[in-house]
């Protein structure tokens, strides 16, 4: 359905940073920012794949779009309400995002793959394993969100009336970005790896010095896919929020919005499980001792980064699904990364976690004298133990600040709450009324003391 109004100028509106509110970014969104970043995080509740967090001073790595034109930009009259205008401002920036998209894409292939290829920059199968699926995903947005488009450019008016049936019928077609998106964990660890290599890096840094790139790197454009898919659920709701109740959409609009986020959540999963078996498959155990079930269980990554001990010794932490994993990243025979276990891995359900505030030393013989001296204060250290009869040692670890420190213990203490939990429902008798004791909420966990985090769970 197309609406002909005319009659009122329209105040125009520089972007839609006044009709997107800002929302919580979602796990998958984050997975694609590991180019400036060290340590990667999830928190949300559902088992989703970590992504690399940056350091909050450092600039963006998202990639810089082209000046993009408002609805409002191409209009000089109309007779529609705020709300409607608001409306078509959303369904325009979809539509001309799916364009800026196939754009890019075509891009890539056209100025990176084919160019590295022909020059025996990389080997075919090289390529293949970075670029992954991504020709077959330009056929999937020149379709239905085309049809929006149409109407735009054709329509007196330039608007769009209903958009429900058409993103109903488009967005199962999206379901493709599951092997997409699965593929990016390896893909991103042989980029970096090639990079090393001159001919590779040269290439590549002339590309992104060339203005057709917009000062993007090559990461940058193989992430719009993913970045572009976290995107759908919020634009439809700000589509839905300026919906009419009397419009055609509105009975639509509901439908496609589960269904995306539905899409969108199954993306997730799978992505996070992906990263979690490629981390498995690089852990190279010292010790048989080393290879404990709570490891090969996990289907996800809670969080994973660079930590220092006690000895300013540096350390990649994997926190699992059910497991602590401290290693020391090493190269294999090809100069791939690989982490060797140091020490013994901890199951999350026996973690004891104990934070360390930031004061002065208490000398050279303590925790805080090992990290100082027994000069400096000590800064965003905390410590981690096993609980019962168990012989492993504490971990004293610090993390590179205040932010990731916290960040750390909160990935940990719902680590410990959500495990304890997941012991609790396999071991607990179906007769029994009561409440495991060892299990309590997040929010109840204690971060004082060793002693404090064991009386909780002994209660």
């Amino acid at each position: 359905m197309i609406h002909n109004k005319r009659v009122k100028p329209v105040a125009k509106s520089n972007s839609l940073t006044g009709v997107i509110t800002p929302v919580k970014t979602p796990a998958l969104k984050r997975i694609g920012q590991s180019i400036s970043r060290s340590i990667s995080f999830r928190t949300d509740a559902r088992p989703l794949p970590p992504a690399p967090l940056r350091s909050r001073t450092k600039a963006s790595s998202f990639p810089r779009r082209r000046n993009s034109q408002c609805w409002s930009d191409t209009v000089e009259s109309h007779d529609l309400t705020a709300k409607e205008i608001k409306r078509q401002e959303v369904i325009y920036e979809l539509t001309q995002g799916e364009k800026q998209l196939i754009e890019d894409l075509s891009l890539v292939k056209k100025v990176y793959y084919e160019p590295m290829l022909k020059l025996d920059i990389m080997t075919e199968s090289e390529l293949g394993q970075i670029f992954g699926t991504l020709d077959s995903l330009i056929p999937l947005h020149e379709g239905n969100p085309y049809e929006l488009l149409v109407c735009f450019q054709l329509h007196p008016n330039k608007t769009v009336g209903e958009v429900g049936p058409t993103l109903l019928n488009w967005f199962p077609c999206l379901e493709a970005y599951v092997t997409y998106c699965c593929n990016q964990v390896g893909a991103k660890a042989l980029l970096d790896h090639k990079k090393q290599q001159k001919r590779v890096e040269h290439f590549l840094r002339l590309c992104q010095e060339s203005s057709f790139s917009r000062k993007l790197d090559l990461w940058n454009f193989l992430d719009l896919p993913r970045s572009r898919l976290v995107k759908y659920p919020l634009l439809l709701k700000e589509i839905q929020k300026c919906t009419p109740p009397d419009h055609p959409d509105e009975d639509t609009l509901p439908d496609a919005l589960e269904l995306i986020q539905s899409i969108v959540a199954e993306v997730n999963k799978k992505t996070g499980e992906a990263e979690c078996q490629f981390y498995r498959r690089g852990l190279i155990y010292l010790e048989e001792s080393q290879r404990i079930t709570e490891i090969h269980q996990s289907r996800f990554l809670y969080c994973h980064g660079e930590l220092k001990t006690n000895k300013g010794q540096k350390l990649h932490v994997f926190l699992f699904e059910l497991a602590l994993v401290l290693t020391r990243p090493v190269e294999d025979r090809e100069g791939g990364q690989m982490f060797n276990v140091y020490r013994q891995p901890l199951p999350n359900t026996l973690i004891n976690l104990e934070e360390i505030p930031d004061s002065e030393a208490g000398g050279g013989g303590t925790f805080r004298g090992a990290f100082t001296g027994g000069n400096d204060k000590v800064k965003n250290c905390f410590r981690v133990s096993s609980r019962g009869r168990s012989k492993v040692n504490p971990y004293c670890l610090q993390a590179n600040d205040s932010f990731s420190k916290q960040q750390w213990i909160t990935c940990l203490r719902q680590a410990i709450v959500q495990s304890r939990d997941r012991s609790a429902h396999t071991s607990q008798s179906p007769l029994s009324l009561h409440p495991d004791p060892a299990l309590c909420h997040i929010a109840d966990l204690s971060l004082s003391s060793d002693t404090d985090m064991a009386d909780h769970t002994s209660r």
